[in-house]
């Protein structure tokens, strides 16, 4: 039987709304380094607005229950 991945923010990793824990658990990833990667995103690339997409985030993805 095929089981399939919901993308959830995370209840239990989470550093402020659990986008970043979701999305690693999601995609099997450390969601330390991907905390990391999204930050460094965010500074280096002027064009890239990481808080306006965070919070965009936080709203559309659900909450894992």
């Amino acid at each position: 039987m095929e089981s399939t991945r919901l993308l959830r923010r995370s209840s239990q990793d989470r550093m402020i709304a659990g986008v970043m824990g979701g999305t690693a658990q999601y995609f099997g990833l450390d969601p330390n380094l991907l905390r990391i990667v999204y930050v460094l995103g965010s500074i280096i690339s002027a064009a890239f607005p990481g808080i306006l997409v965070y919070l965009l985030l936080w709203l559309v993805i659900p909450n894992d229950q």
